[in-house]
Protein backbone atom coordinates (compact mmCIF):
# COMPACT_ATOMS: atom_id res chain seq x y z
CA UNK A 1 0.00 0.00 0.00
CA UNK A 2 2.98 2.56 0.16
CA UNK A 3 3.00 2.60 -3.80
CA UNK A 4 -0.13 4.53 -3.81
CA UNK A 5 -2.21 7.99 -2.25
CA UNK A 6 -3.44 7.20 0.96
CA UNK A 7 -5.78 9.94 3.00
CA UNK A 8 -4.20 11.17 5.90
CA UNK A 9 -7.92 11.70 6.82
CA UNK A 10 -8.14 8.23 7.25
CA UNK A 11 -4.74 7.38 8.45
CA UNK A 12 -4.41 9.86 10.51
CA UNK A 13 -7.12 11.43 11.89
CA UNK A 14 -10.49 10.53 11.93
CA UNK A 15 -11.75 7.49 14.20
CA UNK A 16 -12.65 3.98 13.39
CA UNK A 17 -15.73 4.68 14.58
CA UNK A 18 -15.94 7.76 11.92
CA UNK A 19 -14.11 5.56 9.16
CA UNK A 20 -17.01 2.42 9.02
CA UNK A 21 -19.84 4.87 9.20
CA UNK A 22 -18.34 6.48 5.28
CA UNK A 23 -17.02 2.64 4.63
CA UNK A 24 -18.32 0.55 1.62
CA UNK A 25 -19.75 -1.98 4.52
CA UNK A 26 -22.08 0.47 5.96
CA UNK A 27 -23.31 1.94 2.38
CA UNK A 28 -23.72 -1.74 0.12
CA UNK A 29 -25.36 -3.16 3.71
CA UNK A 30 -27.76 -0.40 3.57
CA UNK A 31 -28.74 -0.87 0.02
CA UNK A 32 -29.84 -4.50 1.24
CA UNK A 33 -31.40 -3.33 4.24
CA UNK A 34 -33.29 -0.74 1.54
CA UNK A 35 -34.21 -2.96 -1.01
CA UNK A 36 -35.43 -5.10 1.84
CA UNK A 37 -37.89 -2.27 3.20
CA UNK A 38 -39.11 -1.76 -0.31
CA UNK A 39 -40.13 -5.44 -1.10
CA UNK A 40 -41.34 -5.60 2.37
CA UNK A 41 -43.78 -2.36 2.22
CA UNK A 42 -44.69 -3.55 -1.90
CA UNK A 43 -46.06 -6.73 0.04
CA UNK A 44 -48.00 -5.39 2.27
CA UNK A 45 -49.75 -2.86 -0.12
CA UNK A 46 -50.87 -6.11 -2.03
CA UNK A 47 -48.88 -6.67 -4.62
CA UNK A 48 -49.26 -10.44 -5.03
CA UNK A 49 -45.98 -11.44 -7.01
CA UNK A 50 -43.82 -10.88 -3.59
CA UNK A 51 -43.92 -13.44 -0.80
CA UNK A 52 -42.72 -14.24 2.82
CA UNK A 53 -40.33 -16.19 1.09
CA UNK A 54 -38.81 -13.95 -0.81
CA UNK A 55 -38.23 -11.55 1.95
CA UNK A 56 -36.96 -14.44 4.42
CA UNK A 57 -34.33 -15.42 1.56
CA UNK A 58 -33.36 -11.52 0.99
CA UNK A 59 -32.84 -11.05 4.60
CA UNK A 60 -30.96 -14.62 5.32
CA UNK A 61 -28.26 -12.28 2.93
CA UNK A 62 -28.87 -8.96 4.04
CA UNK A 63 -25.16 -9.05 5.44
CA UNK A 64 -22.79 -11.59 4.23
CA UNK A 65 -22.75 -9.37 0.99
CA UNK A 66 -20.80 -10.80 -2.23
CA UNK A 67 -18.50 -8.77 -3.47
CA UNK A 68 -16.39 -10.28 -5.92
CA UNK A 69 -19.71 -11.16 -8.06
CA UNK A 70 -20.45 -7.00 -7.67
CA UNK A 71 -17.27 -5.90 -8.97
CA UNK A 72 -17.12 -8.76 -11.65
CA UNK A 73 -20.49 -7.76 -13.09
CA UNK A 74 -19.87 -3.57 -12.64
CA UNK A 75 -16.69 -4.40 -14.80
CA UNK A 76 -19.25 -5.46 -17.29
CA UNK A 77 -22.40 -3.00 -17.14
CA UNK A 78 -20.61 0.11 -15.62
CA UNK A 79 -23.48 1.03 -13.21
CA UNK A 80 -22.39 0.31 -9.03
CA UNK A 81 -26.07 -0.26 -8.64
CA UNK A 82 -27.22 -2.67 -11.15
CA UNK A 83 -24.51 -4.67 -10.13
CA UNK A 84 -25.28 -4.88 -6.64
CA UNK A 85 -28.87 -6.18 -7.85
CA UNK A 86 -27.17 -8.71 -9.47
CA UNK A 87 -24.89 -9.83 -6.83
CA UNK A 88 -27.67 -9.91 -4.15
CA UNK A 89 -29.70 -11.99 -7.27
CA UNK A 90 -27.31 -14.73 -7.24
CA UNK A 91 -27.60 -15.12 -3.16
CA UNK A 92 -31.19 -14.80 -3.29
CA UNK A 93 -32.50 -16.83 -6.75
CA UNK A 94 -36.06 -17.17 -5.88
CA UNK A 95 -36.66 -13.26 -4.78
CA UNK A 96 -34.22 -11.91 -7.53
CA UNK A 97 -36.73 -10.95 -10.15
CA UNK A 98 -38.41 -8.33 -7.42
CA UNK A 99 -35.27 -6.81 -6.21
CA UNK A 100 -34.86 -3.19 -6.55
CA UNK A 101 -38.59 -3.23 -8.19
CA UNK A 102 -40.01 0.21 -9.28
CA UNK A 103 -36.93 1.97 -8.12
CA UNK A 104 -34.62 4.20 -9.56
CA UNK A 105 -30.74 3.94 -8.18
CA UNK A 106 -31.43 7.14 -6.20
CA UNK A 107 -33.71 4.82 -4.12
CA UNK A 108 -30.57 3.34 -2.55
CA UNK A 109 -27.78 5.77 -3.39
CA UNK A 110 -29.66 8.76 -1.95
CA UNK A 111 -30.94 7.49 1.15
CA UNK A 112 -28.07 5.45 1.89
CA UNK A 113 -26.27 8.90 2.08
CA UNK A 114 -28.94 10.48 4.21
CA UNK A 115 -28.85 7.79 6.77
CA UNK A 116 -24.97 7.50 6.72
CA UNK A 117 -25.00 11.39 7.13
CA UNK A 118 -27.37 11.13 9.96
CA UNK A 119 -25.33 8.48 11.75
CA UNK A 120 -22.26 11.01 11.11
CA UNK A 121 -24.20 13.36 12.91
CA UNK A 122 -24.82 11.18 15.74
CA UNK A 123 -21.39 10.85 16.44
CA UNK A 124 -20.41 14.28 15.77
CA UNK A 125 -23.05 14.97 18.26
CA UNK A 126 -21.82 12.74 20.53
CA UNK A 127 -18.18 13.37 20.52
CA UNK A 128 -19.56 17.69 20.64
CA UNK A 129 -21.61 17.23 24.05
CA UNK A 130 -18.11 15.43 25.49
CA UNK A 131 -15.72 18.37 25.01
CA UNK A 132 -18.58 20.59 26.23
CA UNK A 133 -18.20 18.38 29.29
CA UNK A 134 -14.45 17.94 29.72
CA UNK A 135 -15.00 22.32 29.16
CA UNK A 136 -17.49 22.62 31.74
CA UNK A 137 -14.89 20.56 34.33
CA UNK A 138 -12.35 22.83 33.41
CA UNK A 139 -14.39 26.23 33.94
CA UNK A 140 -15.83 25.23 36.88
CA UNK A 141 -11.79 24.56 38.09
CA UNK A 142 -10.52 28.06 37.30
CA UNK A 143 -14.02 29.72 37.61
CA UNK A 144 -12.17 31.91 40.57
CA UNK A 145 -8.38 32.12 39.02
CA UNK A 146 -8.01 35.85 37.83
CA UNK A 147 -6.31 36.37 34.88
CA UNK A 148 -5.31 39.57 32.75
CA UNK A 149 -8.05 39.79 29.73
CA UNK A 150 -7.33 40.93 25.95
CA UNK A 151 -9.14 42.77 23.73
CA UNK A 152 -7.26 43.40 20.26
CA UNK A 153 -4.54 41.04 22.12
CA UNK A 154 -3.55 44.19 24.35
CA UNK A 155 -4.25 44.21 28.24
CA UNK A 156 -7.77 44.67 29.18
CA UNK A 157 -9.90 43.93 32.22
CA UNK A 158 -9.84 41.12 33.89
CA UNK A 159 -11.59 38.11 33.47
CA UNK A 160 -10.94 34.98 35.15
CA UNK A 161 -9.36 31.25 33.79
CA UNK A 162 -13.05 29.76 33.91
CA UNK A 163 -14.93 32.79 32.22
CA UNK A 164 -12.88 32.88 29.43
CA UNK A 165 -13.60 28.66 28.94
CA UNK A 166 -17.21 29.92 28.92
CA UNK A 167 -16.57 31.74 25.90
CA UNK A 168 -15.34 28.67 24.17
CA UNK A 169 -18.41 26.26 25.79
CA UNK A 170 -21.05 28.96 24.20
CA UNK A 171 -19.92 28.69 20.82
CA UNK A 172 -19.91 24.80 20.78
CA UNK A 173 -23.35 25.36 22.14
CA UNK A 174 -24.42 27.26 19.43
CA UNK A 175 -22.92 24.54 16.84
CA UNK A 176 -25.17 21.85 19.09
CA UNK A 177 -28.20 24.05 18.73
CA UNK A 178 -27.71 23.84 14.60
CA UNK A 179 -26.55 20.29 14.86
CA UNK A 180 -29.94 19.43 16.62
CA UNK A 181 -32.09 21.24 14.10
CA UNK A 182 -30.48 19.38 11.26
CA UNK A 183 -30.67 15.91 12.99
CA UNK A 184 -34.11 16.53 14.02
CA UNK A 185 -34.91 17.38 10.22
CA UNK A 186 -33.19 14.62 7.98
CA UNK A 187 -35.35 13.06 6.15
CA UNK A 188 -35.02 9.77 4.19
CA UNK A 189 -35.82 10.72 -0.49
CA UNK A 190 -38.17 8.20 0.12
CA UNK A 191 -39.03 6.01 -2.81
CA UNK A 192 -40.67 8.59 -5.89
CA UNK A 193 -39.12 7.00 -8.81
CA UNK A 194 -37.16 8.40 -11.84
CA UNK A 195 -37.93 12.24 -11.77
CA UNK A 196 -39.79 12.00 -8.40
CA UNK A 197 -43.62 11.24 -9.68
CA UNK A 198 -43.92 8.03 -8.69
CA UNK A 199 -44.47 7.20 -12.43
CA UNK A 200 -43.60 3.44 -12.37
CA UNK A 201 -45.89 2.84 -8.72
CA UNK A 202 -49.15 4.40 -10.64
CA UNK A 203 -48.21 1.20 -12.87
CA UNK A 204 -47.20 -1.19 -10.05
CA UNK A 205 -50.49 -0.56 -8.06
CA UNK A 206 -52.89 -0.09 -10.92
CA UNK A 207 -53.31 3.39 -10.15
CA UNK A 208 -54.11 3.25 -6.73
CA UNK A 209 -53.25 6.66 -4.61
CA UNK A 210 -54.36 5.67 -1.53
CA UNK A 211 -51.21 2.61 -1.47
CA UNK A 212 -49.32 4.54 -3.10
CA UNK A 213 -49.21 7.42 -0.51
CA UNK A 214 -48.39 4.61 1.90
CA UNK A 215 -45.02 3.95 0.42
CA UNK A 216 -42.80 6.78 1.93
CA UNK A 217 -43.84 6.48 5.29
CA UNK A 218 -44.05 2.99 5.28
CA UNK A 219 -39.95 2.77 4.08
CA UNK A 220 -39.57 5.60 6.45
CA UNK A 221 -40.86 3.94 9.76
CA UNK A 222 -38.85 1.14 8.57
CA UNK A 223 -35.72 2.66 8.08
CA UNK A 224 -35.93 4.33 11.27
CA UNK A 225 -37.07 7.67 10.02
CA UNK A 226 -40.33 9.87 10.78
CA UNK A 227 -40.77 10.93 7.34
CA UNK A 228 -39.58 11.71 3.78
CA UNK A 229 -39.41 14.33 1.62
CA UNK A 230 -42.31 15.68 0.48
CA UNK A 231 -41.49 15.89 -2.93
CA UNK A 232 -38.60 15.33 -4.98
CA UNK A 233 -36.83 15.42 -8.24
CA UNK A 234 -35.02 11.85 -8.83
CA UNK A 235 -32.86 13.19 -6.08
CA UNK A 236 -33.13 14.53 -2.10
CA UNK A 237 -32.45 18.55 -2.89
CA UNK A 238 -28.79 18.71 -2.60
CA UNK A 239 -29.14 21.87 0.06
CA UNK A 240 -29.40 18.90 2.51
CA UNK A 241 -25.48 18.30 2.00
CA UNK A 242 -25.31 21.89 2.22
CA UNK A 243 -26.89 22.31 5.81
CA UNK A 244 -24.73 19.42 6.99
CA UNK A 245 -21.89 20.61 6.06
CA UNK A 246 -22.64 23.86 7.37
CA UNK A 247 -22.92 22.41 10.65
CA UNK A 248 -19.69 20.88 10.22
CA UNK A 249 -17.83 24.29 9.54
CA UNK A 250 -19.42 25.88 11.86
CA UNK A 251 -17.99 23.25 14.81
CA UNK A 252 -14.31 23.75 12.54
CA UNK A 253 -14.54 27.44 13.36
CA UNK A 254 -15.27 26.61 16.85
CA UNK A 255 -12.29 24.86 17.59
CA UNK A 256 -10.08 26.71 15.36
CA UNK A 257 -10.85 30.04 17.69
CA UNK A 258 -10.51 27.48 20.76
CA UNK A 259 -6.86 26.81 19.21
CA UNK A 260 -5.97 30.02 18.40
CA UNK A 261 -6.38 30.84 21.95
CA UNK A 262 -4.59 28.07 23.56
CA UNK A 263 -1.83 29.19 21.29
CA UNK A 264 -1.18 32.08 22.57
CA UNK A 265 -2.01 31.16 25.66
CA UNK A 266 0.82 28.53 25.30
CA UNK A 267 3.21 31.32 23.78
CA UNK A 268 2.31 33.56 27.30
CA UNK A 269 3.04 30.61 29.28
CA UNK A 270 -0.06 30.75 30.71
CA UNK A 271 -1.42 27.40 29.79
CA UNK A 272 -0.10 24.67 27.56
CA UNK A 273 -2.02 21.59 25.96
CA UNK A 274 -0.87 18.53 27.00
CA UNK A 275 2.90 17.72 25.92
CA UNK A 276 4.13 13.61 26.42
CA UNK A 277 7.15 12.92 28.31
CA UNK A 278 8.73 11.21 24.95
CA UNK A 279 7.40 14.26 22.72
CA UNK A 280 9.70 16.31 20.15
CA UNK A 281 8.81 19.99 20.24
CA UNK A 282 11.75 20.95 17.07
CA UNK A 283 14.31 18.89 15.19
CA UNK A 284 16.59 21.58 15.61
CA UNK A 285 15.48 23.32 19.13
CA UNK A 286 15.50 21.11 21.78
CA UNK A 287 14.11 22.61 24.13
CA UNK A 288 10.64 23.97 22.55
CA UNK A 289 7.17 22.68 23.37
CA UNK A 290 5.16 23.56 19.83
CA UNK A 291 1.41 23.17 20.25
CA UNK A 292 0.89 20.73 17.52
CA UNK A 293 -2.57 19.34 18.77
CA UNK A 294 -3.97 22.84 18.57
CA UNK A 295 -2.05 23.52 15.29
CA UNK A 296 -3.35 20.75 13.71
CA UNK A 297 -6.85 21.55 14.97
CA UNK A 298 -6.70 24.95 12.95
CA UNK A 299 -5.26 23.50 10.29
CA UNK A 300 -8.50 20.45 10.14
CA UNK A 301 -10.75 23.51 10.42
CA UNK A 302 -9.41 25.47 7.88
CA UNK A 303 -9.99 22.27 5.46
CA UNK A 304 -13.49 21.82 6.68
CA UNK A 305 -14.45 25.03 6.17
CA UNK A 306 -13.41 25.60 3.15
CA UNK A 307 -14.63 21.74 2.58
CA UNK A 308 -18.12 23.40 3.06
CA UNK A 309 -18.16 25.52 -0.57
CA UNK A 310 -18.73 22.41 -2.04
CA UNK A 311 -22.22 21.26 -1.72
CA UNK A 312 -22.95 24.80 -2.06
CA UNK A 313 -21.64 25.17 -5.38
CA UNK A 314 -23.35 21.65 -6.27
CA UNK A 315 -27.11 22.24 -5.10
CA UNK A 316 -26.72 25.96 -6.99
CA UNK A 317 -25.58 24.49 -9.92
CA UNK A 318 -28.12 21.69 -10.20
CA UNK A 319 -30.62 21.06 -13.45
CA UNK A 320 -34.13 20.66 -13.31
CA UNK A 321 -34.95 17.23 -11.66
CA UNK A 322 -31.40 15.65 -11.76
CA UNK A 323 -27.92 16.31 -13.36
CA UNK A 324 -24.77 13.69 -11.75
CA UNK A 325 -22.41 16.63 -11.84
CA UNK A 326 -22.76 15.96 -7.82
CA UNK A 327 -22.05 12.70 -7.36
CA UNK A 328 -17.52 12.69 -7.97
CA UNK A 329 -18.30 16.36 -5.89
CA UNK A 330 -20.02 14.30 -2.90
CA UNK A 331 -18.21 11.28 -3.05
CA UNK A 332 -15.22 13.94 -1.96
CA UNK A 333 -16.30 16.24 -0.14
CA UNK A 334 -19.25 14.89 2.43
CA UNK A 335 -17.00 12.05 3.65
CA UNK A 336 -14.12 14.16 4.12
CA UNK A 337 -15.54 17.18 5.85
CA UNK A 338 -17.08 14.24 8.56
CA UNK A 339 -14.01 12.67 8.40
CA UNK A 340 -11.99 15.88 9.73
CA UNK A 341 -14.18 17.25 11.79
CA UNK A 342 -14.23 13.98 13.26
CA UNK A 343 -10.55 14.65 13.84
CA UNK A 344 -10.95 17.95 15.19
CA UNK A 345 -13.65 16.48 18.32
CA UNK A 346 -11.08 13.91 19.12
CA UNK A 347 -8.42 16.50 18.98
CA UNK A 348 -10.31 19.06 20.41
CA UNK A 349 -11.31 16.11 23.73
CA UNK A 350 -8.09 15.47 24.20
CA UNK A 351 -5.84 18.98 24.88
CA UNK A 352 -8.67 19.76 26.97
CA UNK A 353 -8.52 16.99 29.38
CA UNK A 354 -4.92 17.87 29.57
CA UNK A 355 -4.45 21.51 29.98
CA UNK A 356 -1.81 22.94 32.05
CA UNK A 357 -2.41 25.89 33.85
CA UNK A 358 0.29 27.63 34.87
CA UNK A 359 -1.05 29.93 37.80
CA UNK A 360 1.68 31.79 39.15
CA UNK A 361 2.66 33.03 35.48
CA UNK A 362 -1.02 34.03 35.15
CA UNK A 363 -0.76 35.93 38.49
CA UNK A 364 2.56 37.42 37.58
CA UNK A 365 1.04 38.82 34.52
CA UNK A 366 -1.65 40.17 35.49
CA UNK A 367 -0.63 42.17 38.83
CA UNK A 368 2.25 43.62 36.32
CA UNK A 369 -0.53 45.24 34.58
CA UNK A 370 -3.23 45.67 37.49
CA UNK A 371 -2.16 49.08 39.01
CA UNK A 372 -3.27 50.49 35.50
CA UNK A 373 -6.69 48.63 35.77
CA UNK A 374 -6.38 50.10 39.90
CA UNK A 375 -6.80 53.73 38.98
CA UNK A 376 -10.11 54.60 38.28
CA UNK A 377 -11.01 53.05 41.70
CA UNK A 378 -7.85 55.13 43.30
CA UNK A 379 -9.23 58.06 41.73
CA UNK A 380 -12.59 57.60 43.01
CA UNK A 381 -11.04 57.53 46.23
CA UNK A 382 -9.56 60.56 46.16
CA UNK A 383 -11.81 62.34 45.35
CA UNK A 384 -14.30 61.28 47.82
CA UNK A 385 -11.07 62.70 50.21
CA UNK A 386 -11.69 65.76 48.70
CA UNK A 387 -9.71 65.79 45.46
CA UNK A 388 -10.62 67.38 42.07
CA UNK A 389 -12.02 64.39 39.62
CA UNK A 390 -10.51 66.38 36.48
CA UNK A 391 -6.82 67.23 38.10
CA UNK A 392 -6.52 63.52 39.36
CA UNK A 393 -7.30 62.37 35.91
CA UNK A 394 -4.52 64.45 34.70
CA UNK A 395 -1.96 63.69 37.12
CA UNK A 396 -2.67 59.92 36.74
CA UNK A 397 -2.69 60.13 33.44
CA UNK A 398 0.91 61.59 33.27
CA UNK A 399 2.11 59.03 36.02
CA UNK A 400 0.71 56.17 34.30
CA UNK A 401 3.01 57.43 30.73
CA UNK A 402 6.05 58.07 33.28
CA UNK A 403 5.26 54.10 34.50
CA UNK A 404 4.99 52.93 31.02
CA UNK A 405 7.82 54.37 29.79
CA UNK A 406 9.60 52.74 32.39
CA UNK A 407 8.48 49.28 31.52
CA UNK A 408 8.64 49.14 27.98
CA UNK A 409 11.74 51.74 26.96
CA UNK A 410 13.87 50.12 30.10
CA UNK A 411 12.73 46.94 30.94
CA UNK A 412 11.57 47.69 34.11
CA UNK A 413 8.68 46.81 36.39
CA UNK A 414 5.54 48.64 36.81
CA UNK A 415 6.17 51.39 39.84
CA UNK A 416 2.83 53.64 39.28
CA UNK A 417 1.70 52.48 42.81
CA UNK A 418 5.04 53.99 44.06
CA UNK A 419 4.33 57.18 41.56
CA UNK A 420 1.17 57.82 43.09
CA UNK A 421 2.07 57.11 46.81
CA UNK A 422 4.51 59.92 46.02
CA UNK A 423 2.22 62.29 44.88
CA UNK A 424 0.94 63.96 48.07
CA UNK A 425 -2.06 65.53 45.59
CA UNK A 426 -4.03 61.44 46.22
CA UNK A 427 -2.96 61.47 50.14
CA UNK A 428 -2.65 57.62 49.70
CA UNK A 429 0.40 55.07 51.08
CA UNK A 430 2.14 52.63 48.92
CA UNK A 431 0.73 50.10 51.67
CA UNK A 432 -2.91 51.42 51.36
CA UNK A 433 -2.49 51.24 47.51
CA UNK A 434 -1.53 47.45 47.61
CA UNK A 435 -4.39 46.77 49.52
CA UNK A 436 -6.46 47.62 46.78
CA UNK A 437 -4.69 45.23 44.18
CA UNK A 438 -6.44 41.96 45.08
CA UNK A 439 -7.62 40.61 41.47
CA UNK A 440 -10.97 39.50 42.30
CA UNK A 441 -12.19 42.96 42.95
CA UNK A 442 -11.58 43.45 39.13
CA UNK A 443 -13.24 40.40 37.67
CA UNK A 444 -16.88 41.70 37.91
CA UNK A 445 -19.12 38.75 38.05
CA UNK A 446 -16.64 36.46 36.60
CA UNK A 447 -16.97 33.78 38.88
CA UNK A 448 -20.85 34.23 39.81
CA UNK A 449 -21.26 34.38 35.40
CA UNK A 450 -19.74 30.90 35.27
CA UNK A 451 -21.67 29.10 38.33
CA UNK A 452 -24.84 30.75 36.57
CA UNK A 453 -23.78 29.40 32.77
CA UNK A 454 -23.11 26.02 33.90
CA UNK A 455 -25.91 25.37 36.36
CA UNK A 456 -28.33 26.87 34.13
CA UNK A 457 -26.99 26.23 30.61
CA UNK A 458 -24.93 23.54 30.42
CA UNK A 459 -25.93 21.03 33.15
CA UNK A 460 -29.64 20.50 31.73
CA UNK A 461 -27.44 19.59 28.40
CA UNK A 462 -25.14 17.17 30.55
CA UNK A 463 -27.86 15.52 31.80
CA UNK A 464 -29.89 15.09 29.04
CA UNK A 465 -26.63 13.11 27.26
CA UNK A 466 -25.32 11.56 30.46
CA UNK A 467 -25.51 8.42 28.67
CA UNK A 468 -23.05 9.65 25.69
CA UNK A 469 -20.41 11.24 28.42
CA UNK A 470 -17.24 9.26 29.11
CA UNK A 471 -15.52 9.36 25.90
CA UNK A 472 -11.51 10.03 25.72
CA UNK A 473 -9.94 10.57 22.77
CA UNK A 474 -6.67 9.06 22.06
CA UNK A 475 -4.04 10.95 18.95
CA UNK A 476 -2.72 8.67 16.44
CA UNK A 477 0.18 10.96 15.67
Amino acid sequence: MNDRYQTPLAERYASKEMQYIFSPDMKFKTWRKLWIALAETEKELGLPQITDEMIAELKAHQDDINYDDAKKREKEVRHDVMSHVYAYGLQCPKAKGIIHLGATSCYVGDNTDIIIMTEGLKLVRKKLVNVINELAKFADEYKALPTLAFTHFQPAQPTTVGKRATLWMNELMLDLEDLDHVLENMKLLGCKGTTGTQASFLELFSGDQDKIRQIDPKIAAKMGFKECAPVSGQTYSRKIDTRVLNVLAGIAASAHKFSNDIRLLQHLKEVEEPFEKSQIGSSAMAYKRNPMRSERIASLADYVICDALNPAIVSSTQWFERTLDDSANKRLSVPEGFLAVDGILDLFLNVVDGLVVYDKVITKRLMSELPFMATENIMMDAVKAGGDRQELHERIRELSMEAGKRVKQEGLDNNLLELIAADPMFNVTLEELQAKLDPMKYVGRSKEQVEEYLSEVIKPVLEDNAADLGLTATINV
